[in-house]
C-alpha cells in the first residue's frame, strides 16, 4: 500500500530549539527522561570482544526490564501531551486518504473464488469466498475481528484450505511475537475442531487426504524456522513426528506444495545456497527425498508439471536460467537447459500453465513478463505501455487456465490488477487503487533517461513531472 500523500507536512515540523509545535503552541520544559542501567556484559565471537551494556534488556520477563519500559512509555506521554489534537487531526487527515470499505480482487483456486474485505469502523479483514461463480452467495470463511475480540493485539494469517475444500487452517498471534497457533475450522458446518498447535509459526501445507498438515516450527531464542511437523486431524500435537530438523543455524527452512498438488516441498536456504525435498502429496506417511544436495554458491528452486521438474538455479548461471529433468532422475547431469543464462538479464522466478510458461525477467531494473507457449510458437513480452513501472504475477493457483493474474503500477499508474489472457494477448483491468484528492494519471508525464557511469555502466533514471 503507497503512503498516502500529505497535504500540510509542514505543521508537523517540531522546531527544538524552541520547543515549538507548529499548530500546537508552546511547550513547556520536558520532563527528566528515564536512565537505564548500565550493567556490562563482555562477548566474544570470532575472536572479537564487545561490551553490552544492556545485555540485560534481553529477558523480557525480567520485572525490572518491563518496569523500565513503562516509564519510556510513561515519558513519551508525558512530552508528547500538548500534541495530542495534532497527533488526531493528522491521523483523521492520513486515514481519509484510504479507503476504508473495500474489496480484494476474487482469485479462483479449484471450485471457488476467494477474496477478503474489509468494512469501515473495523480493523481486520474478513475472508469469503464464492462457489464456482462470483454470482453466487458469500461464504464468510473467517472474520478476523471475531478473532481479535479481547486482545489488544492479533494477528491472523497463513490460511490454507484443504484439498477437499471443506476445512481451513489458519494462525493466530496475540502476543506480537510471531508465535502463531494453528486452529482448524470445519468450513461446512462452521465448527471449530479441537486440534490446536501452539508456539509454532503460521507456515502450513496440506496433504492429498485433507487430514494431514506439515507445519513449521521457529526456534524458540532466534525465531528461525528450523523444524517441520507432520499432523494428523483428531491426533494429540504433542505426538506429532517431527520429519525434518535444519541443523545449520545459517539456514532457515518453510514447508509448501506445489502448483500440481502433487508434491509437498521443503525448501532449506540462507543467503547463498538452498536444498529441496519433496514428498507425494497422496502418501504424506512417507519420506522426504533430496532433490539435490546443498552446495556453496548454489541457489535453486522448483516447480513441478506433468512428468517433470522445472528448476531455476544459478548453477554456472548468476543470473540464473530454468532447466528441466524428469521426476525419476533430478541429479544435475540429467538437467537439461530450458531458457538459458544471458548476461544482461535476470531470472526472478517463473509460473507453470497447461499451456505456457510465464518468466519475471529483469532488464535494465525493470520487470518482464515473458510468455512463452508450451508449442514453441507466439512467445512474446507483455507491452504495459509506460517507460518505468513496476510489475509482478501474483495469485496464479490455477493451472489449467490461458489467464495470468498480475499486478502493475508506475509513477502515474496506481497498483492495478489485470487478467492476461496469454492466447489472444487481451488484458482485462479488475481493479485500480483509488487515489482520494484529485489525482489523474493524464496529468503527468514519465521518462526513462540512462547516464553512463565511469565503469562504463548504464545507470537507469527515471523522471516524473507535471504536464
Amino acid at each position: 500500500m503507497s503512503l498516502p500523500r500529505m497535504a500540510h507536512w509542514s505543521q508537523a515540523v517540531l522546531f527544538v530549539g524552541s520547543l515549538v509545535v507548529a499548530g500546537c503552541g508552546t511547550v513547556s520544559s520536558p520532563p527528566e527522561p528515564p536512565v537505564a542501567e548500565i550493567v556490562p556484559k563482555t562477548l566474544e565471537a570470532h575472536g572479537d570482544v564487545r561490551v553490552d551494556n544492556y545485555f540485560w534488556m534481553r529477558d523480557r520477563e525480567n520485572p525490572k526490564v518491563i518496569e523500565y519500559l513503562n516509564a519510556e512509555n510513561a515519558y513519551t506521554d508525558a512530552v508528547m501531551a500538548h500534541a495530542e489534537g495534532f497527533q488526531t487531526k493528522l491521523f483523521e487527515e492520513i486515514k481519509g486518504r484510504i479507503k476504508q470499505t473495500d474489496l480484494s480482487v476474487p482469485y479462483r483456486q479449484d471450485d471457488y473464488f476467494y477474496y477478503d474485505r474489509q468494512e469501515d469502523g473495523k480493523d481486520y479483514s474478513i475472508y469469503c469466498r464464492k462457489k464456482q461463480s462470483l454470482d453466487a452467495p458469500e461464504e464468510i470463511i473467517l472474520d478476523a475481528n471475531q478473532v481479535a475480540e479481547g486482545h489488544e493485539y492479533c494477528s491472523v494469517g497463513g490460511l490454507e484450505v484443504s484439498p477437499g475444500q471443506d476445512l481451513l487452517a489458519y494462525g493466530v498471534d496475540t502476543v506480537g511475537r510471531r508465535f502463531y497457533t494453528l486452529h482448524f475450522k470445519n468450513l461446512a458446518t462452521g465448527e471449530m475442531l479441537p486440534d490446536r498447535i501452539g508456539d509454532v509459526t503460521r507456515n502450513v501445507a496440506w496433504a492429498n487426504d485433507s487430514k494431514t498438515v506439515f507445519y513449521a516450527r521457529q526456534d524458540p531464542e532466534t525465531l528461525r524456522w528450523h523444524q517441520i511437523y507432520r499432523h494428523v486431524l483428531g491426533t494429540d500435537p504433542t505426538s506429532d513426528e517431527l520429519v525434518y530438523e535444519e541443523k545449520d543455524s545459517t539456514f532457515g527452512c518453510w514447508v509448501w506444495k506445489t502448483k500440481s498438488k502433487k508434491y509437498i516441498i521443503i525448501e532449506s536456504y540462507q543467503t547463498l545456497s538452498s536444498e529441496v525435498r519433496y514428498l507425494d502429496a497422496d502418501e504424506p506417511e512417507g519420506r522426504f527425498k533430496v532433490f539435490l544436495p546443498r552446495e556453496p554458491d548454489h541457489e535453486y528452486a522448483i516447480e513441478h508439471a506433468g512428468d517433470r521438474f522445472y528448476i531455476r538455479t544459478n548453477y554456472r548461471a548468476k543470473n540464473f536460467r530454468i532447466m528441466q529433468c524428469t521426476v525419476a532422475k533430478t541429479s544435475k547431469n540429467a538437467w537439461k537447459e530450458l531458457i538459458p543464462h544471458r548476461n544482461d538479464v535476470f531470472v526472478e522466478k517463473f509460473e507453470l500453465f497447461r499451456e505456457f510458461m510465464v518468466v519475471e525477467e529483469r532488464r535494465d531494473g525493470l520487470i518482464q513478463l515473458r510468455i512463452r507457449p508450451w508449442s514453441g510458437t507466439d512467445e512474446h513480452y507483455i507491452d504495459f505501455g509506460e517507460p518505468a513501472y513496476v510489475a509482478y504475477t501474483d495469485d496464479n493457483y490455477t493451472f489449467n487456465t490461458p489467464v495470468l493474474r498480475y499486478v502493475y503500477s508506475s509513477m502515474t499508474t496506481p497498483k492495478s490488477v489485470y487478467d492476461y489472457d496469454m492466447g489472444t494477448r487481451e488484458r482485462t483491468l479488475l481493479k485500480q487503487d483509488e487515489v482520494l484528492g484529485g489525482f489523474q494519471s493524464a496529468d503527468y508525464v514519465t521518462e526513462r533517461l540512462y547516464a553512463k557511469a565511469r565503469d562504463g555502466a548504464r545507470v537507469p533514471i527515471s523522471l516524473l513531472y507535471r504536464k
